[in-house]
This record gives structure tokens, C-alpha cells and sequence, in this order.
């Protein structure tokens, strides 16, 4: 047994600090950033934020509107060859998707039919929940083999040597998070994790180091915390339940007795998504993530608006005039825990 002393930090667990900028106003914050990659020659351009691949956020309705925004999704696995095709002949733009695959041989030959429907597709988006195995290296090695000239994302992990291992094997972007998700029960369940900010801080500083990039998935749940992730390192960042709960994104709306609106959103690895994908809890696996109802939102484009407005005042901040200055005028503050407690209740009380 080892026990490493360092202490890790989640996003509660710090503030930015604020610092004197020649900013006039938010407006002056540019979003958008251009992007080269490690093992492909494609360029991709636009907000670097995602929704991630599950079932429902990364849909079709959910692509339609973060396209107009210059955003990515990720679309969930279980589509069909057909429902891509239509789905392009119906206005979702292929570079602002990315098709999302598990890694065994089946989800390999499924993704090349896939990617077939559509000779402007250019990412792919290799997700596991568990990317320490060997098999999924080798995995990403295949993908990378079978597709030289696309931009392959593939995780998740949470530390830096694996982040160098994804990248040396093909990934141009690592995801970076093990357990931080609003519906995500692995640190219950497995005991497994690690404090996401630490996480993106270290996987940033060792993708970086190589030429790659990293997209962080989980944990935030607000604006701000958005920002503390882009402050931190993050080239990306997937986002899951701030997504949920709106008109576009998947899930059952329900009504209480009382007149107030949920929608359902789950976890990909819970019960409920496994027996609705596979029709059953396979014996050897336990559920690590759980079914919520989450209020009703509304139209997406409000919330969206909401973030990137957030992240634009988090930059003016501390004089960022561009997302890729971020980490370069910030300085994290740690906070105590109880004033961490008191500054949750404040915005909890709001």
C-alpha cells in the first residue's frame, strides 16, 4: 500500500482571484479557438466546449442548437447508420460532432460504417470509463491505424502518465475525469477517483508536453466552474448536467403534484441506461451511476448563453482576451472549508 500526501483539489476547492485588466468589457473576450493536433493535419475552430455522449445530451437536438454557437457534441453510441444519415441530411453539421465508439471489434467495424455516411465527419470520440486497461491502448492504436487523418478522442483517465500512454498510442485529445459527474457513482461504488481540478491541471501539463490536448469531463456544475477548468489547463471541456433538463435534451418530462417540471437524466453506466442500451446488468459489472430528475430548463440556447456569458466574465477578471490566455492570468486561491461551505450555501440560498 502506498498513500501519496499531496493535497488534490476539487473545483469547490479554490476561487480565481481577481486581477487588474485593461479589459472595456466582457464583448472584448474571444471564445473561440483555433486548434492544430497532434497526429492529424485537420484544423478545428470554434468554442471548445462539448456536450458529452450520453444518452441524453448527446443528441441530435442537442447538436442543432450548439452548432449555431461554434460548440461540439458528442453523440451518443447507440445511433444508427441510418439515423446519421438522416440526421445529416437534416442540418446537424458533421464537424461539430464527434461519433462516439466503445472499444471492442464490434465498435470498431460499427464506427467505420459510421463514419462512412458522411466524408466531412472528422472526430471520433473512443469512450470508456476505465481507460487504464492495456487492451483500450491498443485500442486507440487501432482506431489511429484504421483512421491516420481524423482527430481521436479517447479516455477517461485522470493522471498524467496515463494521459502520455493515450497520446503516444494516438489521441490527440485525453478525457480527463474519473467520477466527478452529477451522475456518476464510481467514488461510491468502485472507491475510485480523483479531485477533477488536480486531474485536468496534471493531465494538461503532461499532454501539453507532447503536443496534445485535453478535454475535461465532469464536476461542473456552473459557469464558474467551467472556467476553473479552462483556467486550469483544459483545452475542452465535456459537459453533461448542465445540458440536461432542456427542451432539446433527451429524458422523460415530468410533472409533480404540485405543478413543478423535471426532466430524467442518468448516468451511462447505471442501471437504467444498461438495461435500457443492453436489456440487462451484465453479472460481472455493478451500476456506477445513478438516475436524477433534474428541473426543467427551458430552451437550451438560454443556458448556453448563460455559460458562455460566465466564462467571458471569468476572463475579464483577470484580463484574458482570449479562452487560450486563461491559465496564463490565473492565480487559484484555496479556500478553508468552511468558507467553502458558507460560499455553497450563498449560492445555494440565491
Amino acid at each position: 500500500m502506498r498513500v501519496e500526501g499531496e493535497i488534490k483539489l476539487a473545483f469547490d476547492d479554490v476561487m480565481i482571484r481577481p486581477k487588474r485588466s485593461t479589459l472595456v468589457s466582457r464583448s472584448d473576450v474571444s471564445l473561440i479557438r483555433d486548434f492544430s493536433f497532434k497526429h492529424t493535419d485537420r484544423k478545428w475552430s470554434g468554442i471548445p466546449v462539448a456536450a458529452a455522449n450520453m444518452d441524453t445530451t448527446g443528441v441530435f437536438s442537442v447538436a442543432t442548437v450548439l452548432q449555431d454557437h461554434g460548440m461540439l457534441t458528442c453523440l451518443q453510441k447507440f445511433y444508427s447508420v441510418k439515423e446519421l444519415e438522416d440526421a445529416w441530411n437534416k442540418g446537424v453539421s458533421p464537424n461539430n460532432v464527434a461519433i462516439t465508439c466503445g472499444s471492442t471489434e464490434e465498435s470498431l467495424q460499427l464506427l467505420k460504417r459510421k463514419m462512412a455516411t458522411n466524408p466531412d465527419l472528422q472526430m471520433i470520440c473512443i469512450d470508456v470509463a476505465n481507460g487504464y486497461r492495456e487492451v483500450f491502448l491498443d485500442f486507440v492504436k487501432v482506431v489511429r491505424r484504421d483512421f491516420p487523418d481524423k482527430i481521436v478522442i479517447a479516455g477517461n483517465v485522470a493522471t498524467n502518465e496515463m494521459t502520455e500512454a493515450l497520446i503516444l498510442a494516438g489521441a490527440d485529445v485525453v478525457k480527463v475525469g474519473i467520477g466527478p459527474g452529477s451522475v456518476c457513482t464510481t467514488r461510491k461504488v468502485a472507491g475510485v477517483g480523483y479531485p477533477q481540478l488536480s486531474a485536468i491541471a496534471e493531465c494538461a501539463d503532461a499532454a501539453h508536453g507532447l503536443g496534445g490536448h485535453v478535454m475535461a469531463d465532469g464536476g461542473c456544475n456552473s459557469p464558474g466552474d467551467i472556467a476553473k477548468a479552462f483556467a486550469a489547463g483544459a483545452d475542452f471541456v465535456m459537459l453533461g448536467g448542465l445540458f440536461a433538463g432542456h427542451d432539446e435534451s433527451g429524458g422523460e418530462l415530468m410533472e409533480t403534484k404540485d405543478g413543478r417540471l423535471f426532466k430524467s437524466f442518468h448516468g451511462m453506466s447505471s442501471s437504467t441506461a444498461m438495461e435500457r442500451h443492453y436489456g440487462e446488468i451484465a453479472k460481472h459489472r455493478a451500476p456506477e451511476g445513478k438516475a436524477v430528475r433534474v428541473p426543467y430548463r427551458g430552451s437550451l440556447s438560454t443556458t448556453v448563453q448563460s455559460i458562455l456569458g460566465g466564462v467571458r466574465s471569468s476572463c475579464s477578471y483577470v484580463g484574458a482576451r482570449r479562452i487560450k490566455d486563461l491559465p496564463k492570468c490565473t492565480t487559484f486561491i484555496r479556500v478553508t472549508q468552511t468558507t467553502n461551505e458558507v460560499y455553497r450555501g450563498l449560492e445555494l440560498d440565491e
